[in-house]
This record gives structure tokens, C-alpha cells and sequence, in this order.
């Protein structure tokens, strides 16, 4: 990093030529939802800035282009990113089976659109499994993967697609220490790991608007005050369904008990959100009073919102991750984050069975400020990744290597092998007796032979040579070295 930093514009294009970057490198960004887009578009908007070493490709898919989940696609026109292929890949039905046909649909047409546009590079964000029909198509069609936030711990089926994205991937970019230590312990190559921070806090650390009241207003009304409402946040846990329906309606039983002004985020496309959706209808949670119920937030804006908000309740990544770095008090339910690292702004009730636990943690957090967190990043987590970009090498193989620890070898080994180049005979042809004797790995006899010696040089070498067949023949049998001894 220190390198690149100080190298002028023309000696990093060397470096890319001497690489084998001798071409612009064309990036392929792919984003599934409105989630990985905020990770995803401070790196976008870097390798923008840069024209003259990368070429950037947009592919939008997963829940960017359903009106039920805010069309978010819409935000990165607004951007001004040239989106270059729209994939619908969602099958609707939000659970577990609609979720595998999605995965499906998005392996079935994405080679097609791989294919045209030819990525030097495709990069993949997180744990979804929209992401993980990215890598698998990438990896099956011999295109190098850069992956971001790999090695982290939560819960649910996200765990183990992350970790099988990691396994595709060729090169990662992590935001812990632990992170990456969890990589290396994976046994992914130490020099292909960047530790970089997380991409979204380079525009968290630098979100400076002024005018974040009239973004409040906005979303919550024109009486509500600073550090006076909350912002709700949670997701189905696909690995249980009906555990997490429960608990989310205990959620927002709690928030109405309590009467404070709440804007509600509709939960994502995972399997269980349908029935989510239904639990806030039922309640009335669109036409209550208290609550503000959106599909979508621009990140600008929602950046504004937890900032200032009272405090942050739900099991988003979100909470324990991004909130941290303004001090806002954070309510963490159930399951989904579990061993996510987070800053002490963080109160977990992973057992979130009854609504007074809930509303017992709300009392406690809300309306505090904790010192601000930067366990995920410093604000220059993007500049280090383009570096990165800058620094791969387009002549290594395609084929990764994994860096196993060293392993005891296997006792067994070859015949031939042990024959041609481990054997020794030692033979005696003077003294008592003649001896040959089979002796294991672990260095135990395991035969021995004696014979008395003959009087004559020829009987001597006729019966030590017959003993040699037999140990030889018999060391077969038990896979052992033959040592003469005398």
C-alpha cells in the first residue's frame, strides 16, 4: 500500500504493464440488493475516477428490480453508473424453495451476459445467495474473483455461503483483523488477502450534511426531534422461519408499547419475509400513528437517520456493523449476527422470546450516545482496494492454491519406492551366524532371519541372497524397509 501510495500515475501504469495489465482492466461489479450496494459503490465510484486504468461494468439483479423491495436499481442510475445488463433472477414465493430457483435462474443466464462481457475481473460482495450464482458462474468460467468482506462470522445459511464464496474466490478484501486471520486459517494464500476496512466507511467517516433535520423530517414527520425515534431494521432467519416471525412480531409489539416515533424498513427477499410483511399488516403498522413504514432509503439518507436516531433496533448487519461509527445505540435480536464483531454501543438479546425483554432493552438503550466504533474501517478502505486491483497479475495461473499446514506424512509408502531408494543391506559373511532382519517405519524389527554361516565363500553368498529374496518377499506383505544387520 505504502508503495503504490507513493508511486506517480505513469510508474503505477508500469507496474500494472509489468503484471501483465498492458489493457485497461475491466472490472465487473454485479449487485443483488440495496445491501451490497452501499459496500459496492464507493469502489465503483473509485474505479470510475480512474478511467485510465479500469473499465467498469455494471450487471444488476436480485431484488434491484422488484417493485415490493423499492426498485432500487433506480439509485444507481441516479449515480450516474451506465448499468449494463438488468438480470431478473428472483423467483417470487420468499422461501426456501423460491430462494434455490433463484439461485437457479441466475446460473442459467448469467453465462450469457459473462460471456459478452468478458471481466478481466468480477467483483462479489458478502453472503447472499444471489452472490453465490455470481462466483459459481465466475469460477466455472475461468474469470478471476475479487471477494468482498470474506471471512466474517454471523449466523444463519449465511455463514456457509460466505464461506463457499471465499472458497471460489482468488482474491479477498476483508475489514477485521479477525476477518482476516479466519481467511488465512481457511488456508486462502496470505498474499492474495487485502485488509482494507469496509468500503462503506469511507462515505460513513465523511458523511458530513447539515442538513440532516429536513431528511428527518422527511422520513418521520415534522414534529419528531434529534436522538427521539428509532429506526427498526430485521430480517427473516432462514434456518428459522418460524422462530424469527414470532420474534418479530414480539418487535413490534414492544415498539408500539413504547410510543416512540419508529420508522420501520421493510425486511429483505429471504424466505420468510412474505409472512413479515404480513405480521406489520396485520398489526396496522402502515396507517399507526407512531410508525413509518418504507421499502427503500437511499444510503445518503439512511446514513443521516441512525446517525441521529435514538436508537437502532432489529438483526441487521447494519446495526453491528455500519451504526457503530456514530455511537448510536443498537438493539440486536436473535440469531442472525451472531459472532459478528461490534463496538459496546451493542446490546444482544438473542434470546428475544417475550415482548418485555424487548421492550426491557429498549428502556436501556434508547436515547444514549456510546463513543464512536471504527472496528470496521478507517475511511480509506477504497484507495487501498484499487491499489489491489492495480497490483494483481493477469499472467499468474487461474488455478488458486490453498496453504494447508504441514501434515504428518502417511506411514505407507510405495514398494517401488522403498526398494529403489530407501533400502539398506548390510551382510555379514564372516562370524557365527548370518542375519537379515525386517524392520517397520516406527523403526520395530518385525521379522528377523538367522542362519549359521558356511565354511565357504559360495555357500555364504547362495544363503544370504536366499535370505534377502525371503525378507524381500515377505517385506512386501507388511510394506516394510529391509535392513541387514551385522
Amino acid at each position: 500500500e505504502v508503495y503504490f501510495k507513493n508511486l506517480s500515475k505513469q510508474k503505477q501504469k508500469e507496474v500494472m504493464e509489468k503484471n501483465g495489465n498492458n489493457h485497461k482492466l475491466r472490472v465487473c461489479v454485479a449487485t443483488c440488493n440495496r445491501a451490497d450496494y452501499s459496500k459496492l459503490a464507493p469502489i465503483m465510484f473509485g474505479i470510475k475516477a480512474e478511467p485510465q486504468f479500469f473499465e467498469l461494468d455494471v450487471v444488476v439483479l436480485g431484488s434491484h428490480l422488484i417493485d415490493d423491495y423499492g426498485n432500487t436499481y433506480r439509485m444507481i442510475e441516479q449515480d450516474d453508473f451506465d448499468i449494463h445488463t438488468r438480470l431478473h433472477t428472483i423467483v417470487r414465493g420468499e422461501d426456501e424453495a423460491a430462494m434455490v430457483e433463484s439461485v437457479g435462474l441466475a446460473l442459467v443466464k448469467l453465462p450469457d451476459v459473462l460471456n459478452r462481457l468478458k471481466p478481466d475481473i468480477m467483483i462479489v460482495h458478502g453472503d447472499r445467495f444471489d452472490a453465490l450464482a455470481l462466483a459459481t458462474s465466475a469460477a466455472l468460467m475461468n474469470i478471476r474473483i475479487l471477494h468482498i468482506e470474506g471471512g466474517e462470522v454471523s449466523g444463519t445459511i449465511d455463514d456457509s455461503i460466505r464461506h463457499a464464496i471465499t472458497k471460489l474466490a482468488h482474491y479477498h478484501v476483508c475489514c477485521t483483523r479477525s476477518a482476516e486471520q479466519h481467511l488465512i486459517a481457511m488456508c486462502e494464500d496470505h498474499d492474495r488477502i487485502l485488509l482494507a476496512g469496509c468500503p462503506s466507511y469511507d462515505k460513513l467517516l465523511s458523511a458530513k450534511n447539515k442538513d440532516y433535520m429536513s431528511i428527518i423530517r422527511m422520513w418521520l414527520g415534522e414534529d419528531v426531534k434529534t436522538r427521539d425515534y428509532i429506526v427498526a431494521l430485521q430480517h427473516p432467519v432462514t434456518t428459522d422461519i418460524k422462530h424469527s416471525i414470532k420474534m418479530f412480531e414480539l418487535t413490534l409489539d414492544a415498539l408500539i408499547s413504547f410510543n416512540k416515533r419508529t420508522l420501520v424498513l421493510f425486511p429483505n427477499v429471504d424466505a420468510g419475509s412474505k409472512e413479515m410483511v404480513r405480521v406489520m399488516r396485520k398489526k396496522g403498522i402502515e396507517h399507526h400513528p407512531n410508525f413509518r413504514a418504507v421499502k427503500h432509503v437511499p444510503f445518503d439518507q439512511f446514513i443521516q437517520l441512525v446517525a441521529h436516531a435514538g436508537c437502532m433496533i432489529g438483526n441487521s448487519s447494519c446495526g453491528v456493523r455500519e451504526v457503530g461509527a456514530f455511537g448510536t445505540p443498537v438493539i440486536n435480536l436473535g440469531t442472525r449476527q451472531t459472532g459478528r464483531e461490534t463496538g459496546e454501543n451493542v446490546l444482544h438479546v438473542r434470546d428475544a422470546d417475550t415482548q418485555d425483554k424487548i421492550l426491557h432493552a429498549l428502556q436501556l438503550q434508547f436515547g444514549k450516545q456510546y463513543p464512536c466504533s471504527k472496528i470496521y474501517g478507517d475511511g480509506n478502505a477504497v484507495p487501498r482496494i484499487l491499489k489491489f486491483l492495480k497490483s494483481i497479475d493477469l499472467k499468474e495461473p487461474l488455478q488458486k492454491k490453498f496453504c494447508f499446514p504441514p501434515v504428518k506424512d502417511n506411514i505407507s509408502q510405495d514398494i517401488d519406492h522403498i526398494l529403489e531408494t530407501q533400502s539398506a543391506l548390510a551382510v555379514d559373511l564372516g562370524g557365527t551366524n548370518l542375519r537379515v532382519a525386517i524392520v517397520s517405519m516406527k523403526g520395530e524389527i518385525v521379522k528377523k532371519y538367522t542362519q549359521l554361516n558356511p565354511k565357504t565363500y559360495e555357500d555364504r553368498l547362495a544363503l544370504i541372497l536366499k535370505m534377502c529374496v525371503e525378507a524381500a518377499s515377505e517385506a512386501v506383505n507388511v510394506n516394510c524397509r529391509i535392513l541387514g544387520v551385522g
